[in-house]
C-alpha cells in the first residue's frame, strides 16, 4: 500500500518513517495565504484555527491527488497536511522573520502556553478498483476523541468539522476525502529569558515552522506539558491519521508499513 506525502516537511516524512512508513513525497505547490483569503472572503470572517489547518490539508492533498509522479499517475492514499498555532484567540503561522518569531515568543510566554492545530486530508486514489469499505465509528472513549459530524468537503470550501475544543479532534467522511482535525494544548516554562528566546530566533529554526517552534527540536527545552497527542504538534497526530484511513477506508496501519 502506497502513501504520498503531499509535502516537503522532513518532520512529517520523518514521523512517518519513525512508524514503519516510507512516503512518496509530493510538494503540492499550494499558495496557503491566497487560500485562506479566499476562504475569508467567502465566509465573510476570519477562519477559526480548525476551518484553517482542515482548508489547507484539503487544498495539499487535492494538488496532489490527481497530479503525475515521475510520469505516472497516483496510486495509492494521498495525505495532506497543515498546523497552525493559536495564541488567546489569535493564530500563528510560519514567522520567516526573526523579529516576528521574537515577538510571538514573547506573547506565547506572556500566554503561558496555546493550542496547536494540525489539519489532516487524506484521498483515495486507488487505482486497482478497490471500493472504500468504512471501518466503522470506533468504541466508545476511543483515544484521541475521534468524533463523525457533517461533511463538506469540496474544492475551495471549509470542511464543516463542527466545533472541537483545545486538545479535541474531529473527523468528517465525504466519499474519497476523509478530513480530521487533531489538537494539543502546550504550556511553555515560565522562566524563559529574552537572551533564550534569541539564542533560540538565531538557530532560524523557529522562523519556517508553525508558532515559531518544534517541539522535535531546541525548543523542546522550553515546553513543560502537552495535552494531546505530541506528533500532533510536530506536524501530524499519527492516532489520528490512522482512525482516519480505518474508519474512512478500512486500511490498517499496518498495510502501509514497509516491511
Amino acid at each position: 500500500m502506497r502513501l504520498y506525502l503531499a509535502s516537503t516537511s522532513p518532520a512529517r516524512r520523518a514521523l512517518l518513517a519513525q512508524s514503519g512508513i516510507e512516503p512518496v513525497l509530493v510538494a503540492p505547490g499550494v499558495d496557503e495565504d491566497a487560500a485562506a483569503a479566499a476562504a475569508r472572503d467567502t465566509l465573510g470572517r476570519e477562519l477559526t484555527g480548525p476551518e484553517l489547518v482542515a482548508l489547507l490539508a484539503v487544498a495539499k492533498a487535492d494538488a496532489v491527488a490527481d497530479a503525475s509522479v515521475a510520469g505516472s499517475p497516483v496510486d495509492g492514499f494521498v495525505f495532506g497536511g497543515d498546523s497552525a498555532f493559536e495564541v488567546d484567540g489569535r493564530l500563528y503561522g510560519k514567522p520567516h522573520d526573526p523579529e516576528v518569531a521574537r515577538e510571538r515568543w514573547r506573547q506565547m510566554l506572556a500566554a503561558g502556553g496555546g493550542t496547536l492545530w494540525s489539519g489532516h486530508c487524506v484521498v483515495d486514489r486507488r487505482r486497482d478498483g478497490t471500493t472504500r469499505r468504512p471501518g466503522g465509528s470506533g468504541r466508545a472513549r476511543t483515544e484521541p476523541p475521534v468524533r463523525d459530524v457533517a461533511a463538506l468537503v469540496s474544492p475551495g470550501t471549509v470542511p464543516s468539522l463542527g466545533p472541537v475544543a483545545p486538545g479535541g479532534s474531529a473527523l468528517v467522511v465525504d466519499g474519497d476525502h476523509v478530513v480530521a482535525v487533531d489538537s494539543a494544548v502546550l504550556t511553555f516554562a515560565d522562566d524563559v529569558s529574552a537572551d533564550e528566546i534569541d539564542a533560540y530566533v538565531a538557530t532560524g529554526e523557529p522562523l519556517e515552522v508553525a508558532g515559531a517552534f518544534t517541539i522535535d527540536g531546541r525548543a523542546a527545552a522550553y515546553i513543560t506539558r502537552i495535552d494531546g497527542a505530541p506528533s500532533a504538534v510536530v506536524g501530524l497526530s499519527l492516532p489520528v491519521l490512522r482512525s482516519m484511513l480505518l474508519r474512512g477506508f478500512g486500511v490498517s496501519w499496518h498495510d502501509f508499513w514497509a516491511l
